[in-house]
């Protein structure tokens, strides 16, 4: 059972690192390029569109924002762009890299999961705990999830006595493996992983951090040049922001704009 559960977190991690996608080969193609945080909300979404859009192919690559907002800097053929900073989306747009302006799709939420720890019984403090020797979180440098967690650990006044034990993800979605893995004890992960099956079936419990606490995970997408005559992509970007795919991210924890 245990395995068949790390196997089943393994499954939702992000594969990209440095690599660029191979352009699309056809039309009815779209690449989307889509925060961590996203990987199950998001796949429900394709889900649903495809069952009224089925000669259409949506395929998402998962990973940082920071790492796509780089890489589309750069040219990667990605079609739209979906962050959990649209601070990057609006960059984009000022670098004149985009075909749309920068949308905001939904609001973030940071969690305290662990499988061995309540961390409603203490909140922030549970991270004090003499047994935690592991806390998981997203890398500040280039995932917003990361960024909000260490501002929310500097607010409660945790950072200094906590960063020696702190274990970096590359993107939230790593981070979130880490705690469900044992790898760490604890972790800052997204409410939308956490209520994700994966992280449901295997038993443990979170505390939802107060959005009082950090900047507001303001999540937002744009359309690409590289989707300019792509009416699929086009399709699909407007379907993201119909009611239906909006039940779908409030089921996840997001809050709608």
């Amino acid at each position: 059972m245990r395995r068949a559960f790390l196997y089943l977190l393994i499954a939702f991690i992000p594969t990209l690192q440095s690599s660029i996608p191979p352009a699309r080969s056809q039309s009815n193609e779209v690449l989307v390029a889509a925060a961590a945080d996203l990987k199950f909300a998001m796949d429900s979404v394709v889900a649903v569109f495809s069952r009224s859009n089925p000669s259409i192919k949506v395929k998402v690559v998962y990973g940082s924002s920071g790492n796509f907002f780089q890489q589309i800097s750069n040219g990667a053929p990605f079609d739209l762009f979906f962050s959990a900073d649209i601070d990057y989306p609006r960059q984009l747009h000022q670098k004149q890299l985009t075909l749309s302006e920068p949308k905001l799709y939904g609001i973030g939420r940071l969690v305290l999961w662990s499988k061995t720890l309540d961390p409603a019984k203490e909140g922030m403090n549970t991270l004090l705990n003499s047994t935690i020797k592991k806390i998981a979180i997203a890398n500040p440098q280039h995932a917003p999830y990361g960024r909000r967690a260490e501002e929310s650990l500097r607010y409660y006044q945790l950072y200094d006595k906590i960063k020696d034990r702190l274990v970096l993800g590359e993107n939230i979605a790593q981070a979130a493996q880490y705690a469900a893995s044992g790898a760490a004890d604890i972790g800052i992960i997204a409410l939308s992983l956490a209520l994700s099956p994966a992280m449901q079936q295997s038993g443990g419990k979170y505390w939802l951090i107060p959005a009082g606490s950090h900047q507001p995970l303001q999540q937002g997408y744009a359309i690409l040049p590289h989707a300019k005559d792509n009416t699929a992509a086009e399709r699909f970007a407007t379907f993201f922001t119909s009611s239906a795919a909006a039940r779908v991210l409030k089921n996840f924890g997001f809050g709608q704009p």
